[in-house]
């Protein structure tokens, strides 16, 4: 499916138009800290969530999902404008298991076989310790 490059400029802009109250959904919501919930304070038309509904909950609960409604409006390749959820995958997990992991090593196997011993402090009290018994 080819798209034009006006076509992508239109869905661009729509596309922030939703982030816009995507941002604001989230920001402006109630936490009832009771019941462990946010609540949609307003009504929010274009990502069809109402007053009063739940948008987020610990239990028994399918949080709304930003790249499904993209897919409602009709967005073509979502992917252009949502990154991958981490734990799915994406440069951010590939970055963090495999590049991130092996420089940490690198590092610490580098300090651990260092040239320059330490060498131990002289002790105090000539290695009594603090107690004069």
């Amino acid at each position: 499916m080819e798209c034009s490059d006006q076509n992508i400029d239109v869905q661009a802009a729509k596309v922030e138009e939703l982030k816009v109250e995507w941002k604001r959904l989230w920001r402006e919501r109630f936490d009832d800290r009771v019941r462990a919930e946010g609540i949609a304070n307003q009504d929010y038309g274009s990502l069809s969530v109402d007053k009063g509904t739940v948008i987020f909950a610990t239990r028994n609960f399918k949080l709304l999902n930003f790249r499904e409604i993209l897919e409602e409006h009709g967005i073509d390749e979502t992917f252009r404008f949502v990154q991958p959820n981490p734990n799915v995958g994406g440069w951010r997990k590939f970055i963090s298991s495999t590049v991130g992991v092996r420089n940490k090593r690198a590092r610490r196997a580098a300090c651990r076989f260092d040239d320059d011993v330490k060498k131990p402090q002289q002790l105090k009290k000539g290695g009594r310790g603090w107690l004069h018994v």
